[in-house]
């Protein structure tokens, strides 16, 4: 399995070629739940943070704001909402 990929402060230039701004806006109360992956997804953490662990006994991911981070298709993984989060996010 591909791992969570995290860009910490993208520039904004690589932000604005990406599209972000355009991307559907996610978020979420402080929480604990599964997830599953069946597409790719690229989202840019605009609030918030949250660690993410790969159901396949990865490494624990933290991400937090200014982080755009990739989750590859296939992955299932838990979520841990630190701090409300809202996210841009892109599907595919």
């Amino acid at each position: 399995m591909l791992p969570i990929m995290v860009e910490q402060q993208p520039a904004d230039e690589r932000l604005e070629k990406l599209g972000v701004k355009d991307w559907a806006v996610w978020s979420c109360e402080v929480a604990q739940f599964p997830w599953q992956y069946d597409q790719r997804e690229v989202c840019y953490l605009l609030e918030g943070q949250a660690v993410v662990t790969p159901a396949d006994g990865g490494a624990p991911v933290e991400i937090g704001v200014g982080d755009l981070v990739v989750f590859p298709a296939g992955m299932s993984c838990q979520w841990e909402v630190l701090q409300p989060l809202r996210k841009q996010y892109r599907i595919g």
